[in-house]
């Protein structure tokens, strides 16, 4: 199958997760009118990416662009987002009727969102290269040489355009870094008395709790995302089950009854890792080799799939050039600052164990409620963005 691939392509992206996959897949389908050969490199095998287990959060923006290239079945919808302090005032709901939208937002096995898309990637035109390894690249003026390492040793790919979709390629510092001090305890938690279709967002003491439906039986089953201090979430990675659990129903509440089962728990160091300028002559990051966000707001997949949509549409609109690179960076500088703002603000302002902030909070969270365009406004960022 190697040996069968052109040398040279428009476009080569480097990274086949849900960004890296989209963007080909999106390309492909313009590729009648555009006449973009594309290449897509990825170390991992598409079957071994299918296998992961992690949950995803998708918001209804998100669905709508994926959705002619495919989308899980068996991804869950959110109709409901419950905002709340623990031991605290205020609180508030975002509804998805509040919108006239079937669902806020999906939550995704990785896998299964990486299944959907790479059925999309096979059928189309798009040169895939897996378990194949990509070294830092060298630029020019009229293109990018990357050389790949594989099985069957090492080439060099020929592109007018290199774009990084894997987080952590080539280098892991940015120019906008953050250090929250926190690290996420993830994992698959159940529940005595599920809710279906709502999403928890509860700040604790500690740091945000998010629970995420994501089915199971009697809808009982929640994606878990609890951030903590470091040496908190070191000592509960190593509790019991049933100590672990008593001590995430104590920090939660008894909004859905009892925690009865934990899956899977991992733990992650939380920060804000962003690239200022996602465009470097004809280069460009997308995805997590653009940024890295706190999970208190979900948004970092679904900033990196509106990225990619739109690269995607000035590609196949201006061509495979450096020109076109600074507009998509021009079109994406809006979105790009609200979105990493916003979700700055929020890991900030809601980690501090502060009772006069926590008051403040409160305040805030109630007086969405009664301020329905504020409300609004800050769904839709967060469903769709600024889509220029």
């Amino acid at each position: 199958m190697t040996e069968a691939i052109p040398f040279d392509f428009d476009i080569a992206i480097v990274g086949a997760g849900p960004v890296g996959l989209a963007l080909a897949g999106w390309l492909a389908r313009r590729s009648a009118t555009s006449r973009l050969a594309v290449a897509l490199i990825d170390a991992r095998t598409p079957e071994a990416a299918s296998a992961d287990p992690r949950s995803l959060a998708l918001s209804h923006g998100s669905r709508v662009m994926l959705e002619p290239l495919g989308f899980p079945a068996d991804a869950t919808p959110i109709r409901r987002i419950h905002v709340s302090q623990r031991g605290h005032f205020g609180r508030t709901l975002i509804e998805h009727d509040e919108h006239e939208l079937p669902a806020l937002g999906y939550v995704a096995r990785y896998g299964s969102l990486v299944s959907a898309l790479a059925k999309a990637v096979r059928e189309s035109g798009v040169h895939w290269l897996t378990e194949t390894h990509a070294l830092p690249p060298m630029q020019d003026h009229d293109g990018v040489t990357l050389p790949v390492q594989s099985a069957s040793g090492e080439r060099t790919i020929r592109a007018r355009v290199l774009v990084n979709a894997e987080g952590g390629l080539y280098e892991d510092s940015r120019e906008h870094a953050r250090d929250y001090g926190q690290t996420a305890i993830v994992g698959t938690v159940s529940v005595a008395a599920p809710q279906a279709n709502v999403a928890w967002e509860r700040f604790t003491r500690d740091g945000p709790i998010a629970l995420l439906p994501c089915g199971g039986a009697r809808h009982a089953d929640y994606s878990l995302v609890w951030c903590c201090t470091p040496d908190e979430a070191a000592r509960r990675a190593e509790l019991p089950d049933d100590a672990f659990l008593a001590e995430l129903g104590a920090a939660f509440g008894e909004r859905m009854g009892r925690f009865t089962q934990i899956k899977g728990r991992a733990t992650f160091p939380l920060g804000l890792n962003a690239l200022h300028a996602l465009v470097d002559r004809r280069t460009v990051a997308i995805g997590n080799a653009a940024q890295t966000l706190h999970p208190v707001a979900g948004q970092g997949l679904n900033l990196g799939l509106r990225d990619a949509h739109a690269l995607c549409d000035t590609l196949s609109i201006d061509g495979a050039t450096p020109l076109a690179l600074a507009h998509f960076a021009q079109r994406r500088a809006l979105d790009r600052r609200l979105t990493i703002g916003a979700t700055d603000t929020l890991a900030r302002v809601f980690t501090v164990d502060f009772p006069p902030l926590a008051a403040l909070r409160g305040l805030a969270l109630t007086a969405l409620e009664f301020l329905p365009p504020v409300k609004t406004a800050l769904a839709r960022q967060m469903m769709f963005g600024q889509r220029r």
